[in-house]
């Protein structure tokens, strides 16, 4: 599996980064694991605006599903070749709606659906492509999935949004690669249920035994050295913070 880095910046963009967004290449399949503020306009540096093959949604909050907006715009009114075709799009129930509302000046509310078609997550295993994914609840305001993909006898645990939960560790047991938030700073904030810091991320990946850490969803607030160095004290494995643009082989 090929990982490009779209965008990690945590809530809002930062001035390196757009917001939540991770491209998933193999066998010619692309799948795309969030879409938030400014990841639309990135994603083109990566790969056409139609050449995705589907997307997944962690949660709807702005910062991973917004751009979702702009890109039925892409989809809907193409100049050359007319309107797409459908595309899977994976989230939460009521992502549909999320979008229409968002969007606001849709020709009808039935419109997204000409060029997304929407699929509602739930907790279990399924497959996009050649990917085989399995998505748990994790701890979150809103209804909000972790995410492990598989293909080729490698694994990638994404967590989305989450306060520590048992349902991520055992979604990441054993993986390969753990792409895991760590918005808050270990000692400052401590607000249950909303988001991990970066010594919780290494404790996390220690204990599903996770092959490396990658640590995204960092605000432009908080100070990603202190993350890593906090992930380092309790994690054994290789630890760094995600980059806009940066490239992974799996």
């Amino acid at each position: 599996m090929k990982l490009t880095v779209v965008g990690c910046s945590g809530s809002f963009p930062s001035m390196e980064s757009a917001c939540s967004s991770y491209l998933l290449e193999a066998d010619g399949f692309r799948l795309l694991l969030d879409m938030g503020n400014g990841a639309l306009g990135e994603l083109q540096r990566h790969t056409g605006l139609y050449d995705l093959d589907a997307v997944l949604l962690s949660h709807l909050h702005a910062d991973h599903c917004i751009d979702l907006c702009g890109y039925f715009v892409v989809r809907y009114y193409r100049p050359d070749g007319g309107r797409c075709a459908p595309m899977p799009v994976y989230g939460p129930a009521g992502t549909e709606r999320r979008l229409t509302v968002a969007h606001a000046d849709l020709p009808y509310d039935g419109a997204m659906s000409e060029v997304f078609d929407f699929r509602t997550l739930s907790p279990g295993t399924f497959t996009i492509g050649p990917f085989t994914i399995r998505t748990e609840r994790v701890s979150h305001p809103v209804e909000a999935f972790g995410v492990r993909v598989e293909h080729g006898g490698r694994s990638l645990t994404y967590s989305g949004d989450t306060g520590p939960c048992d349902a991520l560790e055992i979604l990441a047991a054993g993986t390969d690669f753990f792409l895991c938030e760590a918005s808050f700073t270990y000692g400052k904030e401590d607000i249950p249920d909303l988001h991990l810091n970066g010594r919780e991320a290494g404790e996390a990946a220690r204990r599903a035994g996770a092959g490396r850490l990658v640590l995204t969803h960092i605000p432009p607030w908080t100070d990603p050295d202190i993350s890593i160095r906090d992930a380092q004290k309790v994690y054994d494995g290789p630890v760094e913070v995600a980059k806009a643009g940066a490239i992974y082989e799996i």
